[in-house]
């Protein structure tokens, strides 16, 4: 998992990360933070991720991270149906995202 494997983070900080991780998953297991699939690009994002829970941790990151979580996987299908949209492996390679739960979606 990139941002947490990243050469320059102190094991404090993957700790942090990992951490968020664990919360993000229950967040996402309780339905207070809901996956996206942007409709027609397949792209993924998380709408209620607050900046200050993070710890440094993207939106792609924590897909990849928590792809086989069974609350996670029960969101992105969720999500997809509601999209009518699979998520895209070339949108989430790409960096295709949003900062903002969705509404808007780009590359940087």
């Amino acid at each position: 998992m990139p941002c947490i494997t990243n050469e320059n983070l102190t094991e404090v900080a993957k700790e942090r990360q990992r951490e968020a991780l664990r919360k993000l998953a229950a967040k996402i297991a309780a339905g207070t933070v809901q996956v996206v699939v942007a409709k027609g690009t397949g792209a993924f994002a998380l709408k209620g991720w607050q900046d200050a829970d993070r710890e440094g941790v993207s939106d792609l990151c924590a897909y990849r991270a928590l792809m086989n979580d069974p609350a996670m996987r029960f969101a992105v299908r969720k999500a997809q149906a509601m999209s009518n949209t699979p998520i895209s492996a070339r949108a989430v390679a790409t960096g295709l995202h949003s900062h903002d739960g969705g509404a808007t979606w780009s590359r940087h």
